[in-house]
């Protein structure tokens, strides 16, 4: 961890001296004679301490009147608090960062998962699973937390045929492996849901177009425990299941959106690469009119 520490001091330093050097070189031309003066006054003053251990060996006065006390320590100090001041951000970043470390949570069991998402998806075409009784998307509590998957579109013939066969696939590692029923919450999402979603500040932050549910290249699943689906990352046993479901999606080639750095989407898988290129080839499409 300290030879971690230090590289990123090290390098955020050289990174700043650079960025000044070629953005303000009058202003670091002058940083630099600064510099010079201080080691300057480093030199003299060892050169005076020096003179005074053998002035003091002799019996000789050890300063002479009117000499100055403590001026090259102070410049000293001011140099070092302005590296200290640079270096805080980086350090405090990787001493506060968290990783998160799951009861049960194995690293060989997720090899094992992953070679078993590789021999699904080696094998016959995935089947999707019969859907959960209605009531579990319009009950009271899904109507008061959570109302915009009452609408949801959960079609699975309406998402793209890579990203369903490997969110299968998934669902039945968490299912044969760990025993979490996953359920399909929504796919598909069209332009004008999004955008209304987008309005009434439901569920994302993206526009109409801008996210890969448009595409039919995401979806949004939940546990299902209880013949309830469960959201809440303060139950252990719900945290576990998103973390495995975002690992084995890793595996399997896809982004979890509770890697996102801004909105953490636990739900949110998506076929990040190929649902650029659909971005792509729509914005071509509406700037050719």
């Amino acid at each position: 961890m300290v030879v971690v520490v230090a590289v990123v001091v090290v390098f955020f330093l050289v990174f700043a001296l650079a960025c000044a050097g070629l953005m303000f070189p009058q202003a670091f031309e002058r940083v630099v004679d600064r510099l010079r003066a201080v080691a300057g006054s480093w030199v003299s003053a060892r050169q005076r301490r020096k003179q005074r251990r053998a002035e003091a060996a002799d019996g000789t006065p050890l300063r002479s009147p009117g000499q100055p006390v403590g001026a090259v320590w102070r410049q000293r100090w001011v140099v070092a608090m302005a590296i200290l001041i640079l270096a805080v951000p980086p350090i405090t970043i990787l001493l506060t960062r968290r990783t998160v470390v799951l009861e049960d949570f194995r690293g060989e069991d997720l090899a094992e998962s992953g070679s078993m998402i590789a021999s699904l998806l080696r094998g016959e075409q995935l089947t999707p699973p019969p859907p959960p009784p209605p009531e579990v998307f319009v009950s009271a509590e899904i109507r008061r937390e959570r109302p915009e998957i009452v609408t949801a579109d959960r079609k699975w013939e309406r998402i793209d045929p890579l990203l369903q066969q490997r969110v299968l696939a998934i669902y039945e590692v968490m299912r044969r492996q760990y025993g979490y029923h996953m359920v399909l919450v929504e796919g598909y999402r069209s332009p004008e849901r999004q955008a209304e979603l987008m309005s009434g500040g439901k569920a994302t932050n993206a526009g109409a177009w801008q996210s890969c549910h448009q595409y039919g290249m995401a979806v949004d699943s939940a546990p299902l425990r209880d013949g309830k689906l469960q959201w809440n990352m303060s139950d252990a046993w719900t945290r576990r299941g998103y973390f495995l479901y975002g690992e084995l999606a890793k595996q399997a080639g896809l982004e979890w959106g509770g890697d996102w750095r801004s909105i953490k989407d636990y739900v949110h898988l998506e076929l990040a690469g190929a649902c650029r290129s659909a971005r792509a080839t729509r914005r071509a499409e509406l700037a050719r009119g």
